[in-house]
């Protein structure tokens, strides 16, 4: 389709109050209930690589991801769990000194 004299392969149109105009890339889109946005392949080495917009930015340094038939699909990791915090932390190498530990009061019921 051409708008305005340009090719607009790939891009979005909205119409609007019966004029169709080209929506750039950058623009979300929503289609269905999920927004969605056109972005960019690159290569960053051998690998191939996509920028996630801000408005779908995940929360953490690691995310999952996996294929479902021709989907590809990034999830944010679950938070660890306070053991496998725990696992990760080196012994300390020091004594603690001896805690007095009295015994607790009477209480009356």
């Amino acid at each position: 389709m051409c708008v305005g004299g340009r090719s607009n392969v790939g891009a979005a149109i909205a119409l609007t109050s019966g004029r169709v105009r080209p929506m750039p890339h950058h623009m979300p889109t929503s289609s269905g209930p999920f927004p969605q946005r056109q972005v960019k392949l690159f290569k960053n080495g051998r690998n191939q690589a996509v920028r996630i917009p801000r408005e779908f930015e995940l929360p953490g340094e690691d995310a999952i991801m996996r294929k479902e038939g021709g989907r590809l699909i990034i999830e944010p990791t679950p938070p660890k769990s306070l053991l496998a915090v725990l696992a990760t932390l080196t012994p300390l190498d020091e004594d603690f000194p001896p805690i007095p530990d009295p015994p607790p009061d009477a209480v009356a019921f």
